[in-house]
């Protein structure tokens, strides 16, 4: 059975009047007479009383009224929802993000995303970056961000933020209460580094500022995460180097301070497969650019 004779026959059985249903089809009446009668054969029933000036519907006929109703909304409804998916105003965007990436701007980009996009469902997840290059290859995520970047051909990515790196300290700290700190005067505290592994990552970013300023930590305490990492400072275990938008987020038990020294900052960048073109995807990476173009000037 064709959608278009169920068309057909909703405009009849809702006006009783073949007249002003071809008016309302924006057709001829003798077509439309034909296609009802044609699908009345299909069926084997009768659909109209026609035996009075006005026509009315049989039984059968508000049978298939209903079903017909039901039939051409889920129609119209998939054929919105696919639009909308198809353009990238829907369908699922699967994000993925390193720890430290909850504070700053990752959050903001995220509410503007929303807010062009408010009917495509976000999956957000936190993820180390050996996590997020995995999950990227095996296309569990679609977008990651990761800190500083993910060393892929396979990959398109987009600069987000630079920014520098500063001090997590507890708050009973002699070191919190000086007016200046200078990194190479920290040899012997408890160094907090995050990831513990894989090896190489960030903590050994951390490790190398340490080497070119001169010493080896005294202590490492090694942790899996970012917010494992300030847990543990913020019970007094030690120290840790984490990026400044960081201390946009307080945290009890944890102060934040710039320190004097090698400093080479960090990065955010936002990652996605080169044969990922899904409009859901290139959506959120023209946005990431729009960011990028204001934080990096």
């Amino acid at each position: 059975m064709e959608f278009k004779r169920l068309k057909y026959f909703l405009a009849v059985a809702e006006e009783l009047h073949f007249g002003r249903a071809a008016t309302r089809l924006d057709m001829a009446q003798p077509p439309l007479s034909r296609q009802i009668a044609a699908l009345e054969t299909d069926l084997g029933v009768q659909l109209f009383d026609r035996s009075r000036s006005q026509i009315r519907l049989t039984q059968a006929g508000v049978v298939l009224q209903d079903h017909a109703r039901q039939i051409l909304s889920r129609l119209d409804a998939a054929y919105r929802d696919t639009r909308l998916v198809g353009s990238g105003s829907g369908g699922r965007l699967r994000i993925a993000f390193v720890g430290s990436a909850s504070h700053g701007l990752l959050p903001t980009l995220i509410k503007s995303y929303r807010s062009f996009y408010p009917n495509v469902e976000l999956a957000l997840s936190a993820m180390n970056n050996a996590e997020l290059s995995h999950g990227l290859i095996a296309r569990d995520i679609d977008v990651a961000v990761a800190r500083p970047a993910l060393n892929d051909d396979e990959f398109r990515h987009e600069l987000l933020c630079r920014e520098k790196l500063i001090l997590a300290l507890p708050d009973n700290s002699r070191l919190a209460s000086l007016p200046e700190i200078r990194f190479a005067d920290l040899a012997d505290q408890v160094f907090v580094l995050y990831p513990r592994r894989p090896r190489p990552g960030y903590a050994d970013v951390v490790l190398n500022i340490c080497a070119r300023e001169g010493f080896t930590p005294a202590k490492l305490e090694l942790t899996q995460d970012f917010q494992s990492a300030i847990s543990l400072v913020s019970v007094g275990v030690g120290l840790s180097v984490v990026p400044e938008s960081v201390s946009s987020t307080q945290r009890p038990g944890v102060v934040y301070r710039p320190y004097l020294g090698d400093n080479p900052g960090t990065a955010l960048t936002v990652h996605a497969r080169l044969d990922n073109r899904a409009p859901q995807v290139m959506n959120f990476l023209e946005i990431t650019r729009k960011f990028a173009r204001k934080t990096l000037g």
